[in-house]
């Protein structure tokens, strides 16, 4: 059995990048493994621009941010498998996968990047209430379909879901000529980004339809009527307020699940929060050697901050392949508090051995005029305020290694309203 210093699941922006930073940290054993046929992932059915704007400082699409990555991961001379699926991952980080060259293959990996990506909830998912005719369809494989295979997947659709992918595609749907009826949101408030509303749906004149959702899809062979009503704030419908629309399309924008279950089936510890694992300040999970970065840690808004993540992954082995590397003294928990969906990472070990730790965390609804408090059981270590906070942008704060000296126990982070 063959034994390799790193070893890389995934190609798309998480796996480029960390397999980059980990080769120009020193590590040059490395065999990444992707199971499409080409490098990039997702970003190469995303043609619409707005990648990039702090990674480059310039708006590009999907597949020109992706190539600006495999062009510098290509000249490096680091190994890679396409067309190759992960079969199994034992917790001595024992990697068996399968191709059509390679056949079934197991290799021994010192650290491990997982890099898996994410995938899309469908309609059994969110139990979808009515009957299951065609055109009923997750927005990135209409996506695929309509900007990869050059099929057009309906002629008057209605969108489900105001995620990013959903506003992308209504505004997609519009410009290659289909009517768009309008996208349906349970929530009182999007979940995409303001830029997105604006461009897709403001710019076209598409109609957004908050506290609503489907109350009855409508067809045999073929999606005839969608039947939308408003919600309370229970999530229980209005009576009297249903709208109903004829359509042969419903796109579903119902949120993205990380791919953590290769993870999770060995023993790292799920963090029930994310839908993925626990990791550290390095994003190495529970299970040592094996570290976590990009859509199957926590699902992203932006891919620049997926690319800065998996940066900090292949550093984090590196670091980990040291022959001086220090014995860990104690290990402190971080915990999202008020308001907070999660945090990240949800521990820190110690010593830390970095300047400062970069938390990440969303919250749970709009607020305004709001204080970020950082505490360890009384003692305050960091405050900062907020003219806005938005569930659908991640939120970064950088707190200094010399505030955790002495700390020892839980650290919370929270947010407390004006």
């Amino acid at each position: 059995m063959k034994t390799r210093e790193l070893v890389i699941i995934g190609g798309g922006a998480a796996g480029l990048a960390s397999a980059i930073s980990a080769y120009e940290a020193g590590v040059h054993d490395i065999l990444l493994l992707e199971k499409s046929d080409a490098l990039g992932g997702i970003l190469e059915q995303c043609i619409h621009n707005g990648f990039g704007l702090e990674e480059f400082k310039e708006a590009l699409t999907g597949p020109e941010y992706a190539d600006r990555f495999i062009q510098q991961f290509l000249s490096y001379p680091i190994d890679y498998a396409l067309n190759t699926m992960v079969m199994h991952i034992c917790f001595h980080n024992e990697i068996t996968y399968m191709n059509e060259i390679e056949g079934v293959v197991t290799v021994k990996a010192k650290r491990i990047i997982y890099a898996a990506g994410c995938y899309e909830r469908n309609a059994g998912a969110i139990m979808l209430p009515g009957t299951r005719p065609n055109g009923i369809l997750t927005a990135g494989t209409a996506q695929h379909y309509l900007n990869l295979d050059g099929y057009m997947v309906g002629k008057r659709v209605l969108i489900l879901g105001s995620g990013d992918i959903g506003l992308i595609m209504a505004r997609r749907m519009h410009l290659e000529g289909a009517e768009v009826l309008g996208v349906v949101e349970i929530m009182p408030y999007s979940n995409g980004l303001n830029r997105n509303i604006v461009q897709c749906l403001h710019d076209f004149d598409i109609p957004l339809f908050l506290s609503h959702t489907v109350k009855e899809v409508i067809g045999k062979k073929q999606l005839e009527k969608v039947i939308i009503a408003q919600v309370d704030e229970n999530k229980n419908f209005i009576p009297g307020t249903e709208k109903e629309f004829v359509c042969d399309t419903l796109l579903l924008s119902v949120g993205l699940l990380p791919s953590s279950d290769l993870l999770i089936k060995i023993g790292a510890e799920p963090c029930f929060k994310t839908k993925s694992v626990e990791v550290n300040q390095w994003l190495e999970s529970t299970i040592p050697g094996i570290f976590v970065a990009g859509n199957v840690l926590h699902v992203h808004d932006l891919v620049d901050d997926v690319t800065e993540e998996a940066r900090l992954a292949g550093i984090g082995v590196a670091h980990s392949l040291k022959k001086n590397k220090k014995k860990r003294t104690h290990t402190i928990r971080l915990e999202a508090g008020n308001l907070l969906s999660y945090i990240l990472p949800q521990r820190l070990d110690f010593p830390l051995e970095m300047e400062n730790v970069t938390l990440k965390f969303r919250v749970k609804k709009p607020l305004e005029n709001v204080k970020i408090q950082i505490r360890s059981g009384t003692k305050i270590l960091k405050t900062l305020r907020r003219p806005f906070l938005l569930p659908s942008q991640m939120e970064k704060v950088k707190l200094e290694a010399e505030l955790l000296l002495d700390i020892h126990e839980t650290v919370i982070v929270e947010v407390i309203e004006q």
